[in-house]
């Protein structure tokens, strides 16, 4: 009963990470099962079970607090499921540990590039239109694959690649991941059913977790809307980083002093990068800030029409007088600031 409540945890912590930052929910809980000696395939298995619960609620979650494209779920949730069902076929029956330096490679790249792109002032990039199929379905494709053969994947794979796009916010990006990731964890669980039968799954540790990640879901949902995007990417951009930095440091080999060595700067950078984005977006708020006060100035200043009859009406003016009125011009100085923030 302690072990099942210990699971519950780490299933409610895990899904409070993945559904605030769209990634970690199989990483963590697979990692946990791994260290308690569950063979790779079953942990896989018990985690994506688990997750078919957990992502439906934290996609009604998302749903409900707006965060969800829906033309970005269709285009990415289908080549997600074929990859994810192709995985758990042959994870199965092979190892894939061999392609895990390569893969903790591609994604250090992407959590350093983030951490880059989040430590300097957003800017929307609306010049490149929507997202297309063409990107979305070879990206759902690896991402499903990777997902389901090393247990957890589909956030750190997918939610990176869109983020790194620029054309999605970022609570919106967390928010189709995760709903899409329901469909996912569904063909994953039909692979490893074929693969391994009822028996790959242990129902006690799916049914922990699965009570954890369910509590969690719509409070994750609620976090992912407060959390500004600015620290939101710097973190995301940190976890990865940190996370892919450990399985290339194993892969190489590296002892002594050199893991501390390595872990302390990218401590360090991801330190000053989120006091980067902490200090870009006090400046957005200044500027957006100093542009309301402006324009409710110049709202304050525009003359106000006077009922007909009132007994403080101004005197009729003749015809041709210099003191005739004139439409009002909108202020230019709020009018010029509220386009120097949407600049950014």
């Amino acid at each position: 009963m302690r072990k099942l409540l210990v699971l519950a945890l780490v299933g409610l912590a895990a899904q409070l990470v993945d559904g605030a930052l769209g990634m970690a929910y199989g990483l963590t809980s697979s990692t946990l099962l791994l260290f308690a000696g569950v063979a790779p395939a079953a942990a896989s298995a018990s985690v994506h079970l688990a997750e078919i619960g957990t992502t439906l609620a934290a996609g009604v979650s998302h749903w409900r607090f707006g965060n969800v494209d829906w033309k970005v779920v269709g285009r990415i949730a289908l080549p997600g499921a074929i990859g994810a069902f192709a995985g758990a076929t042959f994870l199965s029956s092979i190892s894939t540990e061999a392609a895990a330096p390569w893969m903790a490679a591609i994604l250090f790249t992407l959590g350093a590039y983030l951490l880059v792109r989040f430590s300097r002032p957003l800017r929307t990039n609306r010049a490149g239109g929507r997202l297309r199929s063409r990107f979305l379905a070879p990206l759902g494709l690896v991402a499903g694959f990777v997902d389901a053969t090393g247990g957890g994947g589909w956030g750190p794979v997918a939610t990176p690649a869109l983020l790194v796009s620029g054309r999605m916010e970022p609570r919106k990006v967390i928010g189709s991941v995760d709903t899409s990731e329901f469909v996912v964890a569904g063909a994953a669980s039909i692979g490893f059913l074929i693969g391994l039968g009822s028996e790959g799954f242990l129902l006690p540790t799916v049914a922990a977790l699965l009570v954890g990640g369910l509590i969690a879901a719509p409070i994750a949902a609620w976090l992912v809307r407060i959390v500004p995007a600015q620290l939101l990417g710097a973190v995301i951009g940190g976890v990865i980083v940190l996370t892919n930095a450990r399985t290339l440091l194993r892969a190489g080999d590296l002892g002594g002093s050199v893991p501390a060595v390595v872990y302390a700067l990218l401590a360090t950078a991801w330190v000053v990068a989120v006091g980067l984005a902490v200090r870009a977006l006090r400046r957005t708020r200044r500027a957006r800030a100093t542009v309301e006060s402006a324009l409710a100035a110049g709202s304050a200043d525009a003359p106000v029409p006077v009922a007909a009859g009132s007994v403080d009406a101004p005197a009729p003016v003749a015809a041709g007088s210099v003191d005739a009125s004139a439409p009002v011009a909108e202020p230019e100085e709020p009018r010029r600031l509220a386009t120097a923030v949407e600049k950014g």
